[in-house]
């Protein structure tokens, strides 16, 4: 029997990193080891009460069967809603999609919207997940680096010196994962600035952690700073994250209609449409009490005060303080020459062996040097972490000006 082929296209993509680490830490956890977990971008907290009750009330009517591919009518006319209240934006049902969970979103976007050689510009450190969902779509992920220095967001001058002919999408994530950084509006105006001028180019505005942040300032996103790039531009957003509704599987997206159209066929030759049961829950998030957002959104400013003030009292360590989302990535590269380690995956490994604490590589964001941690976990779980880091550290000749 001859020797199975995979196609190209697997063969050219890589696992999720993110589970992938989150997978080993619960098999090793799962073995009896002691292992602390800060790679998943999972809210701790349980789905607000009557989130839950809207979805059992759904099975209980018997509202279990195959919905619309693009979603329910009732889902749909939330999402609208949520657009119009939250971001001053006004859409019609036949340009929202309801897809199964944000990463599907994305992914239909990119079959949709990408050929062969299309290149996406995708600032990095990124979501890991943007440059494989292009190539499986035959694109070329263009990574424009994106140091701290400028707040790991890309400049209106690097984007501008990124365009070509070829140049398809942008990719904007904000509030950032992994590193929790949110654009200005000052800021988003000088991208779109650049976009006007190149009308061959489409945005993608992933605000997927659109509510988990406290700067004190409203919410922008590209479409506010420049409303005339409407239908050059789509917003995707979910409930996973600020709802902790992960499990539940729903994002959405906001987009032109022959773009939505396109997205909608895709999905009708994969996942068909969302859960039903999920739709309803989404439904009574999205249209429901918003209070039930502050206790988590507390938690998580509290949780990010403690996890910045330790790392950056370890020697070796420096971490911007974020404006949102449940990550921090701090800059980890005098460890790596201390630790005789080639590589911020390397050290991931060496910091599960040694004391048993799980993180993501920086590598597998895009920008090697750090680390990401996820602090969507329980003070004491995360106070123990720090500790056990400073004192794999503590055992580490480390030089604060080795880079």
């Amino acid at each position: 029997m001859s020797e199975l082929q995979l196609s190209n296209r697997v063969n050219n993509i890589k696992p999720s990193p993110t589970l992938a680490i989150t997978n080993k830490a619960k098999e090793l956890k799962d073995s009896g080891k002691d292992i602390i977990g800060l790679g998943a971008g999972e809210p701790d907290f349980d789905t607000p009460e009557h989130i839950k009750q809207a979805a059992i009330e759904a099975i209980n009517n018997g509202f279990t069967k195959y919905t619309a591919v693009d979603g329910t009518p009732e889902l749909k006319k939330a999402i609208i809603d949520k657009f119009a209240r939250d971001n001053d934006i006004s859409y019609q049902p036949n340009e929202i999609l309801v897809s199964v969970g944000g990463k599907q979103s994305f992914f239909n976007l990119a079959q949709a919207l990408i050929d062969k050689d299309d290149e996406v510009i995708i600032p990095a450190p990124y979501w890991v997940s943007y440059p494989d969902m292009v190539k499986l779509a035959d694109g070329v992920p263009v990574i424009v680096e994106c140091p701290p220095e400028q707040n790991f967001k890309i400049t209106a001058e690097q984007l501008e010196d990124a365009i070509t002919d070829k140049t398809k999408l942008l990719v904007l994530n904000s509030p950032s994962n992994p590193t929790g950084m949110i654009y200005t509006l000052d800021e988003l105006k000088a991208i779109a600035e650049v976009l006007k001028k190149n009308p061959h180019v489409y945005v993608a505005s992933d605000d997927m952690y659109e509510h988990i942040r406290w700067t004190g300032d409203k919410f922008y996103n590209i479409l506010n700073a420049a409303p005339e790039l409407k239908e050059r531009a789509i917003i995707l957003n979910g409930v996973s994250k600020a709802y902790a509704m992960t499990g539940w599987r729903i994002g959405y997206a906001g987009g032109p209609a022959k773009l939505i159209g396109a997205m909608k066929k895709v999905q009708s030759q994969s996942t068909s449409c969302p859960t039903s049961i999920s739709q309803v829950a989404a439904a009574a998030a999205i249209s429901g009490d918003q209070s039930v957002l502050e206790p988590m959104l507390k938690a998580f400013e509290q949780r990010c005060d403690l996890v910045v003030d330790g790392l950056n009292n370890i020697k070796g360590i420096t971490c911007l303080r974020p404006d949102g989302a449940f990550y921090v990535y701090p800059k980890i590269r005098p460890l790596l020459k201390a630790a005789g380690l080639k590589s911020c995956t390397a050290f991931a490994e060496w910091l599960l062996d040694k004391v048993g604490v799980a993180v993501v590589p920086g590598d597998a964001f895009g920008l090697g040097g750090f680390m990401r941690i996820s602090y969507a976990t329980d003070e004491a779980t995360l106070k123990e972490a720090l500790k056990r880091i400073e004192q794999a550290v503590s055992e580490l000749d480390v030089k604060e000006d080795d880079e």
